[in-house]
């Protein structure tokens, strides 16, 4: 799919994966909406990027508020037909079910889950709902892009409520690619490794180039621009469907 005179949604897009994403769709020729929460620093990145492509535009926005999402497919879909939906925001909340204040709260597990599956899941229905009445371009319509993470199959002691709901992005790849298959809409998943985004960068260097040492090849973090990149080739790629795809270096992760 040629990205040139399309439009497309980034969510979590004002900082890390989503922040690269946006940049890189941009710099493909898209109109783009970033996504993020008020809190964000979404209108000045939007600021920052304005001078790269066709139109970028910030609407804040609650990944797990139906009216939120709704409105950000809105505005995407205004200076052209949306035909890009990417899902960037989430969150990494650890917690481990049993520590020495007791269980873990269920509410702290259910807000991970709701976040980062429940939030990708409704974006994914309001994206698609929009995509599937534009015009077939070349044998498709658009496609849609998750972000799961190494953590649905490694997940490391204190991740449960991490692992499971990244798990459970993965696992709405396929039956999201089989449904929509008809509406000529292709959706894939990326499970990046450890990528040097802000969740990385509160920690110390030395901590850091730990953790990249771990990768077996490139020994080092992923850059989010390398995550954008693959993004791009899933767009444009039209045999890419149904697939989650690690972006990981090859690692695999230890218990802890």
């Amino acid at each position: 799919m040629k990205l040139t005179g399309t439009a497309a949604l980034v969510t979590g897009g004002a900082s890390g994966l989503g922040r690269a994403t946006a940049t890189e769709l941009l710099r493909a020729g898209a109109h783009v909406v970033i996504a993020d929460l008020p809190s964000s620093p979404g209108k000045a990145v939007a600021e920052e990027l304005a001078a790269i492509g066709p139109t970028v535009r910030f609407v804040p926005c609650d990944v797990t508020d139906p009216d939120d999402v709704q409105a950000a497919v809105d505005a995407a879909a205004e200076p052209a037909p949306l035909r890009t939906a990417v899902s960037c925001a989430g969150v990494a909340t650890p917690g481990r079910m049993l520590s020495r204040g007791g269980p873990l709260a269920l509410d702290d597990f259910a807000r991970v889950v709701h976040i980062n599956l429940t939030g990708t899941f409704n974006v994914f229905r309001l994206a698609a709902h929009r995509i599937s009445e534009t015009e077939i371009v070349d044998g498709e319509r658009g496609v849609l892009v998750a972000t799961a993470s190494v953590a649905a199959y490694d997940g490391q002691i204190g991740q449960a409520a991490y692992a499971a709901s990244k798990a459970g992005v993965a696992g709405l790849t396929l039956p999201a690619a089989r449904e929509l298959a008809r509406h000529q809409i292709r959706v894939v998943a990326i499970a990046p490794g450890l990528f040097n985004t802000p969740l990385m960068a509160g920690l110390p260097q030395d901590a850091r180039d730990s953790l990249g040492q771990q990768v077996p090849h490139p020994a080092r973090l992923g850059d989010p621009s390398e995550f954008a990149a693959l993004v791009r080739h899933i767009t444009e790629n039209p045999m890419l469907n149904g697939e989650v795809i690690r972006l990981d270096g090859a690692i695999r992760m230890a218990p802890r």
